[in-house]
C-alpha cells in the first residue's frame, strides 16, 4: 500500500509528528500521521482512504481538553485548525470547526449578538467544543446551536439538527458515532454590544483570578460529581500541590493539572489516577474524567 503522503502529494500530510509541540499541555508521544486539511474536499478524500486501508482517524481541533499518552497515536491523527472560517448572516454564525470558540464570540460581540459570552476565554476548537458540549458559567453549546454538519466514516456530508444531536452534560451524539464535525450553526439573539462585551470581560477576569493560565494544561480535569466540585474535593483531600514528575495539581485552582516543566503523558495519567483513588478512598465519590486520554490503542 501507498504511504499516505504518496497517495495525496499536494496535502499537508507529516509522518512521525511528535503530538506534544500541538497539545496545550505540551505532553504526548508521536503519530503515525498528520494531516491539515484545508478544505472539506481533502479532508473526504482522505476519510475515505484511511477507512477504506482500516487506518484509524483521530480528530482534533486545538488539542486543549486532552492528555496523550507517551505512545502517542495510531494512524492518522486529522488537525482541522487550517479550517477556521467564520460568517454572520443576520442573527446565525456558521463556524467552521478548527475556529476557535474564543474568535467566534469575538464575532458575536463585533455584530452584537448574544449568546456566547461565556465562551470568551475557552482556548478550544469549536469541534472540540461541540463534541464534549462546552460549557462554563452558567451556558453551554447546546444553548446556542442550530445544527452541526459532519463528514461519516464514509465520507458523506450531514446534517444533524440540535434535537438530533443527544446533548447532555460533556456529551454529543458525535461521541458515538464516529462523525467528524466539520462546522456549527449558531442561532444568536440581538443583544446590546457594550452589555455583550461587558459580559466577556468579566468572564475573562474571573479565569484569570481562578485558573492556572500561566502554565501548560488540558483544562478542567473532571466532570463535576453530583452533589459536589470536583476541585473541592480533591483540595478536601489534601491533594492541591501534589506533583507526579512534571504534572502538578494546580495550586490556583485543584479542578486543573499543569505541566511545570518537562511532564509526560504518564505523570499525567498517574496523577489523574491517583486524584481519583484518594478522593474516593476519602469521600466515596467517583471522579470521572471530563479530559480525553488518547493512547496508541
Amino acid at each position: 500500500m501507498k504511504m499516505l503522503n504518496e497517495m495525496f502529494p499536494s496535502y499537508n500530510i507529516q509522518a512521525n509528528v511528535n503530538l506534544g509541540n500541538y497539545t496545550n499541555t505540551r505532553v504526548g508521544g508521536p503519530a503515525d500521521w498528520c494531516f491539515w486539511p484545508k478544505t472539506q474536499h481533502e479532508l473526504q478524500q482522505v476519510v475515505l482512504f484511511a477507512n477504506e486501508a482500516n487506518l484509524p482517524i483521530t480528530v482534533l481541533g486545538n488539542a486543549s481538553n486532552l492528555v496523550i499518552t507517551d505512545d502517542g497515536r495510531q494512524g492518522v491523527v486529522i488537525f482541522l485548525t487550517e479550517m477556521h472560517q467564520i460568517k454572520v448572516f443576520q442573527n446565525n454564525i456558521i463556524a467552521e470547526a478548527g475556529a476557535w470558540i474564543i474568535d467566534v464570540a469575538q464575532m458575536a460581540y463585533d455584530y452584537s449578538l448574544t449568546g456566547l459570552e461565556w465562551a470568551a476565554g475557552i482556548p478550544g476548537s469549536i469541534g472540540g467544543a461541540v463534541f464534549m458540549n462546552a460549557g462554563a458559567y452558567g451556558g453551554q453549546i447546546d444553548q446556542v446551536v442550530q445544527s452541526v454538519d459532519v463528514i461519516t466514516p464514509m465520507g458523506e456530508i450531514k446534517t444533524y439538527p440540535v434535537a438530533d444531536l443527544a446533548f447532555g452534560y460533556r456529551h454529543s451524539l458525535v461521541q458515538e458515532t464516529g462523525d467528524i464535525i466539520i462546522s456549527a450553526t449558531f442561532a444568536m439573539q440581538s443583544g446590546k454590544r457594550a452589555e455583550i462585551g461587558s459580559k466577556m470581560t468579566d468572564f475573562n477576569e474571573r479565569r484569570a483570578q481562578k485558573q492556572p493560565l500561566e502554565f501548560p494544561s488540558c483544562g478542567s480535569v473532571f466532570k463535576r460529581p453530583t452533589g459536589y466540585f470536583a476541585g473541592k474535593l480533591i483540595m478536601d483531600s489534601g491533594l492541591q500541590g501534589c506533583q507526579i514528575g512534571g504534572a502538578q495539581v494546580s495550586t490556583k485552582h485543584a479542578g486543573f493539572i499543569v505541566n511545570r516543566g518537562q511532564a509526560t503523558g504518564s505523570d499525567y495519567v498517574n496523577l489523574i489516577s491517583h486524584i481519583q483513588d484518594v478522593v474516593y478512598e476519602k469521600f466515596s465519590v467517583n471522579l470521572e474524567t471530563e479530559v480525553r486520554i488518547l493512547g496508541r490503542k
